[in-house]
């Protein structure tokens, strides 16, 4: 009898171990890849989590976000992708087609979640916008009417409005397609083009030196995160200038940017969530469509037109979603 209770607590024993293990949850890992920089990205971050939690994760005990931000330094996307892999996350959320290459580059097969990126389809991160066809997918802040909304702001704010300058990042793909399109629905507005290319915060200075010169007004960004990392100097440089900018990110607004007219940050953060939280459970990126904006807000900063000596319409004051006083 002893040596039967002994043998039984034996194989209990034996078995505690496996117990215990089988009743610990799975910690998933996802990946934050970033071509901006942890001060602009918190807000953003926060809402990713707070989405995560709403949808059953708890931080620290299911789920773990490694962050890797490149601080506009887009050279170090490769290797912080890199560091991503060696980990061998379940996931990564990568901000911005220059993140979502690097990571692109890196795996072929570790799911990727993009967001900020401008045409995937022309970017080559998807075969199409229904059928990504490989291990990314995601939210697209591409929408065809974006950018005639920029411009139709832009006139309908300046009337006389004849030129506007545009700075692209000829090194970001997609910005090629924006460009395009920026200029056919100018056409209709009758409004001149002056592109401008950039490839790194040196290059701020002498491009609105240029757009000076140029006799443009009104400056539009075509988002990248060298413009984005370095907002506030391009905004500081517009208001010296007394140019009247839009931009379609709502961080350029609290920098002082004129206005802003894009997709609504919290909704896009809260959607990439969804589409983690989806890959985790096993559905693949191949099998999720990409995701176009749905919602897009319209912020004006009064505190800059009045640097820059210019009277913003009310019929466009009343169409805001924010007004900067």
């Amino acid at each position: 009898m002893r040596r039967r209770v002994f043998m039984m607590l034996g194989v209990t024993a034996s078995l505690c171990p496996r117990l215990v293990l089988a009743q610990q949850p799975r910690v998933w890992h996802v990946g934050w890849l970033d071509a901006g920089s942890s001060a602009t990205r918190g807000e953003n971050l926060e809402i990713f989590r707070k989405e995560l939690k709403e949808l059953g994760y708890t931080e620290g005990r299911d789920m773990l976000i490694e962050q890797r931000f490149s601080e506009g330094n887009i050279d170090r996307l490769r290797s912080l992708a890199a560091d991503l892999v060696r980990m061998n996350v379940d996931v990564i959320l990568a901000v911005s087609s220059f993140a979502v290459q690097a990571a692109k580059s890196a795996t072929p097969k570790i799911p990727i979640v993009m967001t900020g990126v401008g045409d995937p389809e022309h970017s080559g991160f998807v075969a199409s916008i229904t059928r990504p066809g490989g291990n990314i997918t995601g939210l697209t802040s591409n929408a065809e009417e974006l950018n005639g909304k920029r411009l139709e702001l832009l006139k309908e704010a300046i009337p006389e409005l004849s030129r506007v300058a545009v700075i692209r990042n000829s090194g970001m793909s997609g910005t090629e397609g924006a460009l395009k399109d920026v200029e056919l629905a100018a056409q209709s507005l009758r409004l001149r083009i002056h592109a401008l290319e950039i490839s790194g915060p040196n290059d701020l200075e002498g491009i609105f030196q240029v757009v000076k010169k140029g006799g443009a007004r009104a400056l539009m960004t075509i988002g990248d995160p060298v413009t984005f990392t370095h907002r506030k100097r391009v905004i500081d440089l517009a208001i010296k200038n007394r140019i009247a900018t839009i931009h379609g990110q709502i961080p350029f607004a609290e920098a002082g940017g004129l206005m802003v007219y894009g997709p609504n940050d919290a909704d896009m953060y809260r959607r990439a969530a969804t589409f983690v939280d989806k890959i985790l459970k096993g559905v693949k990126p191949a099998d999720l469509p990409v995701e176009r904006p749905v919602k897009f807000d319209l912020i004006i900063n009064l505190k800059t037109a009045e640097r820059i000596s210019l009277t913003v319409p009310p019929n466009v004051l009343a169409r805001a979603d924010k007004v900067i006083r």
